[in-house]
């Protein structure tokens, strides 16, 4: 009965979550590559998600907008999941995108699938479990990846739409986690410069607590453009948590874009690692 109580008192992600990202993300590989931003394809991938989260008894919302690209207007879906229990509380966001990057060839397990599937599991628990105090929101972007290279009209229009959706709804933020690239078989959690110090010191906590130890998340000089950023581009608290070596040798990176980025590169157990660690965090948080 203790064990129960709680388990119910905390977000939790089990060995059985871990299991069922890692089947989701290799699934999501299999039937949806590629799966670019603003193509049919990319419309198949955001409809697999909303089906396969709908059939785990998980209210999901889609959002379908247009934007400008270097190519022209494309059309684009983000997907919501939310889980309210203080009507006053403010709002805590996980995301990840699901789309690939254009003209790579890559069918995106790592990058993209990997936290797709990781979001699932984590919606599926917390829907499962129920959420023990405040408001979270879980949002899959479409076309975190850029045509060309980032700019204002490339690249990060599923986060930028996001924000503005929340500012139209009148959400508070108190913390946005962008999680990416964390199912590498060889996991290097870091939290690159361009991220919220406080939320930085959290998460070194947070692995402590989650019995990851000492080192399992590291912060890195360099910055990283990801979807925290329209995040942080409001003053809200924004943290990315990315393995950005992802190679055949350490610091190549030689995967990452590629064909080579295939389900084979990714675990069970990085994903259990990874969602433990961003459980934790929304202990801490709400």
């Amino acid at each position: 009965m203790l064990n129960a109580l709680i388990l119910a008192a905390s977000v939790a992600f089990s060995a059985s979550d871990a299991q069922f990202a890692y089947s989701c993300a290799s699934n999501f590989v299999n039937e949806c590559t590629p799966r670019d931003a603003g193509t049919v394809r990319g419309k198949i991938a955001a409809n697999w998600i909303l089906d396969k989260v709908s059939s785990e008894g998980v209210d999901i919302r889609r959002d379908v907008f247009k934007a400008d690209t270097p190519n022209g207007e494309r059309t684009f879906t983000n997907l919501y999941c939310e889980f309210r229990k203080d009507q006053s509380a403010d709002w805590v966001v996980v995301m990840s995108h699901f789309d690939t990057k254009p003209g790579s060839d890559s069918p995106g397990a790592n990058d993209g699938a990997s936290t797709t599937g990781l979001l699932m599991a984590l919606a599926r628990s917390v829907a499962e479990r129920g959420l023990p105090k405040g408001n979270l929101m879980l949002i899959w972007t479409d076309g975190e990846e850029s045509m060309h290279g980032y700019a204002a009209d490339d690249g990060f229009w599923g986060s930028r739409r996001a924000v503005d959706e929340i500012v139209r709804r009148e959400r508070r933020i108190r913390a946005a986690i962008c999680i990416d690239m964390l199912g590498d078989r060889d996991l290097k959690v870091t939290v690159p410069a361009n991220c919220d110090d406080t939320l930085a010191k959290i998460s070194v906590h947070a692995a402590r607590r989650a019995g990851l130890g000492e080192g399992f998340v590291s912060r890195i000089a360099e910055d990283v453009k990801d979807d925290h950023l329209a995040f942080a581009s409001k003053g809200w608290r924004a943290i990315d948590f990315i393995d950005f070596d992802y190679g055949s040798s350490p610091g190549l990176n030689d995967w990452w874009h590629t064909p080579a980025d295939t389900v084979d590169k990714i675990s069970v157990e990085s994903l259990h690692k990874s969602g433990r660690l961003v459980a934790e965090m929304l202990n801490i948080l709400l």
